[in-house]
């Protein structure tokens, strides 16, 4: 074999900007964010005892980081409103109806299997782009639910206009990285 047969076909390096994050439940989000992360993972260990050194030995659970997506928010609250709204519907809704509309069928996707009755988790998707915007993978979220949602920072003596993002931080499962 010849040493130069393994070497690396293509030096360009993953862009920052090459992304676009979807996800079901909240669609007038999926055009607007511009920051996201591919969350870490931990694997757990456990400590085996010998009698000069203790051996660490893989363990059976992984952990995940969260999943914080960073998105403009448009002039008519739409997209943080949604989120918004899922959130008081999952933790203390003001009234009975707030829980009856996340419960209800979602428009976007109709199909609410028995694995989620309630309604309350959303599959998402982060497409990342090569160097010439071409797809190359997507890390596929399952049973998404936010549990942190920023504020919305106004400041009328600024010099520039600043369009307002905010920021969601979402729970899942797990995710998967299919490359394409």
């Amino acid at each position: 074999m010849k040493p130069w047969t393994n070497q690396l076909d293509n030096r360009n390096y993953l862009s920052p900007v090459g992304f676009k994050f979807t996800i079901t439940k909240v669609p007038t989000a999926d055009f607007f964010s511009n920051s996201a992360s591919i969350p870490g993972i931990n694997l757990g260990f456990a400590a085996q005892p010998t009698y000069l050194k203790d051996l660490p030995v893989p363990g059976d659970k992984l952990s995940y980081a969260d999943f914080t997506l960073r998105f403009f928010v448009d002039e008519n609250l739409s997209n943080y409103l949604e989120v918004h709204n899922w959130l008081r519907a999952l933790g203390y809704p003001e009234s009975v109806q707030e829980f009856i509309d996340l419960k209800a069928k979602d428009p976007y996707n109709p199909d609410i299997n028995a694995k989620n009755p309630l309604n309350e988790y959303s599959d998402g998707s982060l497409f990342i782009y090569n160097s010439n915007f071409n797809e190359i993978a997507r890390i596929d979220f399952n049973d998404l639910f936010p549990v942190s949602l920023s504020t919305i920072n106004f400041d009328a003596t600024a010099q520039d206009i600043n369009y307002v993002t905010a920021e969601v931080t979402f729970k899942y499962a797990i995710y998967n990285i299919v490359v394409l």
